[in-house]
């Protein structure tokens, strides 16, 4: 039986972030369906398994299964199970997914993927509880709580007959959005460190040092389109390759792109190496003796106050350059008390 404690942990700060786990306490305990939509790299499956052990079902099976890895005849299979001789190399009975699930939760992932024909088989179960062996002739029942996943829009789908409409109603009772990560604006460092220290110690060393200021912007200023996924992908290559050339400071250079080759210098060139300025922050170095909390809200502070310095206390010319709305900045000005200047000290 899959544990919690199996999953990585659901990490972030963020206003949206919270809302989300707020949704997911709520809807957990409701006994119907579900959709979980997000971009890839969101996080789905974990936002799945918190669904799960949140609810009743928590003490019996959660199933996964990935509908886009198998062809229409083995996704049958593997959902509904199949008799003994029901196709070729078919010896035995084969129990699926559903039975296995009795009393718990069935994940489906990439839902999108599943041919009509199975999404038929799938409506069934959902809407009676039934289904049959391939090859078989007697009818099964389960209690199983079914989710969907997909990064996929499935009203359009249902619109040009690809996705049959009657399963989207019946699993679109709730549907759990998660914001991607560009929305998250406040995660990004926390996660980057959180995947960087396991990084770190992965290879053998002690400590992670830190991400210098550049590395920061870098981080921040990118859109982020495989969301959580990418930016693991980031920090930690970020971390491999500093310890690889045995750098016993900060960390300074994000790759984003490891496509990218050595004499391709569009390529090579950085956003923060672009857009560096000679009035540039000094460099933050991680202090392990101070609180993590403590040391985000002055790299958020720092930034905050750079991107205003740098487009003369224009609030939305600084907005747009840290990629948030105005309101963002003005709630991030408040937080950390942040305002201009007097003219004697800005000329001074």
């Amino acid at each position: 039986m899959i544990s919690p404690d199996s999953f990585p942990p659901l990490i972030g700060q963020s206003p949206e972030f919270l809302a989300l786990l707020d949704r997911v306490s709520q809807v957990a305990v409701v006994n119907r369906p579900l959709l979980v939509i997000g971009e890839r790299g969101t996080g789905k499956e974990l936002i799945g398994a918190r669904l799960h052990f949140l609810s009743s079902r928590w003490s019996n099976e959660y199933v996964k299964i990935n509908c886009a890895a198998l062809s229409e005849s083995l996704l049958e299979s593997e959902l509904f199970g199949h008799e003994a001789g029901a196709f070729t190399g078919a010896k035995g009975r084969h129990a699926g997914r559903f039975e296995r699930a009795q009393g718990g939760t069935i994940f489906l992932d990439e839902i999108a993927n599943a041919s009509l024909r199975v999404q038929e088989k799938i409506l069934r179960v959902v809407e009676y509880g039934e289904f049959e062996r391939i090859g078989g002739e007697k009818t099964l029942h389960t209690d199983v709580r079914v989710m969907g996943a997909t990064n996929a829009d499935l009203p359009a789908l249902a619109k040009t007959g690809k996705f049959r409409a009657d399963l989207l109603d019946r699993l679109a009772f709730e549907v759990i959005s998660l914001p991607p990560l560009r929305a998250r604006w406040e995660d990004i460092p926390i996660l980057a460190q959180h995947f960087a220290q396991i990084m770190t110690r992965e290879l053998g060393q002690e400590q992670f040092t830190g991400f210098g200021m550049n590395a920061m912007r870098t981080l921040m200023e990118h859109d982020w389109p495989g969301n959580v996924r990418e930016l693991k992908n980031a920090a930690e290559r970020a971390v491999a390759r500093a310890i690889a050339n045995d750098n016993q400071g900060v960390v300074d250079t994000i790759v984003l792109d490891p496509f990218a080759q050595p004499w391709d210098k569009a390529k090579q060139k950085t956003p923060a190496a672009a857009d560096a300025k000679p009035d540039d922050p000094p460099q933050l170095q991680a202090n392990p003796s101070a609180p993590f909390s403590a040391q985000v809200n002055a790299l958020e502070r720092t930034l905050i106050n750079t991107a205003l310095q740098n487009h003369g206390w224009h609030q939305g010319r600084a907005a747009k350059a840290l990629n948030l709305s105005y309101d963002q900045l003005r709630h991030y000005m408040g937080k950390h008390r942040v305002k201009r200047p007097k003219a004697k000290q800005l000329g001074s």
